[in-house]
């Protein structure tokens, strides 16, 4: 039996449990997840390496996934445009049974291995793309046809699986285990199983995104800012870090159709927008080496 599927032996009288010794057990067992991704550390870097150059040379981030893995591959794709201006059409996710599965359970579409293949087949797979393979127990059959296709078109292939020895992560090019074991309810991987996967996912993109130039010192200042908090959080990051007043910092933020990394070279190089925009694109988007090129200049 699988280590996701067996009974926990730690709580075979949950169901007895007290209110507050259950909230307590199901907090705790969450420790779990943080060590799992702890140890699965090296094997991030390496997801991290790897991937890289594929992305710069224009590859695509695609998600695969079934029933909880599949859906918190889509919420790291789709997060990654409004957190760091990634384009939609590359950062792409599957779901066994389709879109509407993100809501509605389809839970035999995972046993199908042929419609997996068919659907990254479909988006045209090539060599310098990246897919994430997302399966709880590591051998989810809709995931696996999804692997081979993309093996066959010479992507990249990281796998991630909550098993030791799981075929996801063995037949990958890069396989990430994060070993969670058994649940607090049997077989729910729903629970640590995911939240190990959202913290690999997290920490994979996220890091991936910084190396890609999308932030400066530890600010998101390629963010799209596309609602009220947002452009708060723009102006606030621009004052920071292009040392201006509010009303500079807003005044710029305007002229350079609010993008933080445009407004900060603009202020701390003192230059005009279309200067600035040169001097980063000069400098491959990074805000450091812009500034560098221009004058010495630190984070406020």
């Amino acid at each position: 039996m699988l280590k996701t599927e067996s009974p926990s032996s730690s709580h075979p009288e949950l169901d007895q449990y007290a209110l507050p010794e259950l909230i307590s057990c199901f907090i705790e067992d969450q420790t779990d997840a943080v060590n799992a991704v702890r140890l699965a550390a090296p094997q991030l870097a390496r997801a991290v390496a790897e991937a890289l150059p594929r992305i710069q040379a224009g590859g695509r981030l695609i998600y695969v996934g079934a029933g909880t893995s599949g859906r918190l591959g889509v919420l790291d794709s789709v997060e990654l445009h409004p957190t760091f201006s990634w384009p939609h059409e590359r950062a792409l996710a599957l779901l066994a049974g389709g879109p509407s599965a993100m809501f509605v359970a389809v839970e035999g579409a995972e046993d199908d291995e042929p419609q997996g293949a068919l659907d990254l087949r479909a988006l045209q797979p090539r060599a310098n793309d990246v897919v994430l393979l997302l399966a709880a127990s590591g051998a989810t059959p809709y995931v696996l046809g999804a692997l081979r296709e993309a093996r066959h078109a010479g992507a990249l292939t990281l796998g991630f699986a909550n098993n030791p020895n799981a075929p996801v992560a063995e037949l990958a090019d890069i396989g990430i285990t994060l070993d969670t074991g058994p649940e607090v309810i049997s077989g729910s991987t729903r629970l640590k199983a995911g939240s190990a996967q959202k913290m690999a996912l997290n920490t994979f993109s996220s890091a991936l995104m910084v190396k890609l130039n999308k932030v400066y010192g530890n600010l998101m200042v390629d963010l799209k800012a596309s609602n009220a908090k947002l452009v708060r959080r723009a102006l606030a990051m621009t004052m920071q870090a292009g040392a201006a007043d509010e009303a500079s910092a807003r005044a710029m933020l305007e002229a350079c159709g609010n993008h933080v990394k445009l407004a900060v070279v603009a202020l701390r190089l003192q230059l005009p927008v279309e200067q600035a925009r040169i001097a980063l694109e000069q400098a491959d988007s990074n805000v450091r080496q812009a500034l560098a090129g221009g004058k010495a200049s630190t984070l406020a």
